[in-house]
């Protein structure tokens, strides 16, 4: 019986080392692995600093403006005006979010009238005509209400300015 019991434990003691060297080998291929994904992960943001002092270098405002020099008879770049500046909250809002005008104390007849100056304006856009529909409620004595903040905007353009707006076109030989 004591030779039954020695081959037992034996077998058990064997199938502990064999399950004890699986474990001890698939945490050193994790060791493996977490070492290459740190190394993967230091070279990308050694990448991203080197990236980062390549575009400062490239944005410099002397470089930029010697560019603008170098280049003005091609670029024809125009500085930027002051007003030409608007913060995000002055920004006009996405589509989806653009309030439905909503018309009180409108007749039947301005209401039709609006309708009418809507449909009647040639090459206006969408927008063009709902904001033309709006205006046509708002001198028919309707009250038109939104629930939408205004929008300043800008002033008008000169006539010389449109004119210089105007791009040529040619034909390419």
């Amino acid at each position: 019986m004591l030779k039954t019991f020695d081959l037992v434990l034996i077998g058990v003691m064997t199938a502990t080392a064999a399950v004890t060297y699986t474990i001890k080998h698939r945490a050193e291929l994790k060791l493996e692995e977490v070492h290459r994904l740190e190394a993967e992960i230091k070279l990308e943001e050694d990448t991203i600093d080197l990236l980062k002092a390549d575009w400062a270098l490239q944005s410099q405002p002397n470089r930029l403006e010697r560019l603008v020099k170098a280049y003005d008879d091609e670029l024809q770049l125009q500085p930027t005006q002051s007003t030409s500046l608007v913060h995000a909250k002055e920004l006009p809002m996405l589509k989806s979010e653009v309030p439905v005008p909503e018309v009180t104390e409108a007749k039947a007849s301005a209401k039709g009238a609006t309708e009418a100056s809507a449909k009647g304006a040639t090459g206006a856009s969408a927008k063009g005509a709902t904001g033309a529909s709006a205006k046509g409620a708002a001198l028919a004595g309707a009250t038109v209400t939104t629930k939408a903040q205004s929008v300043p905007k800008p002033a008008p353009r000169a006539a010389e300015e449109d004119e210089a707006d105007e791009i040529e076109t040619g034909s390419v030989e």
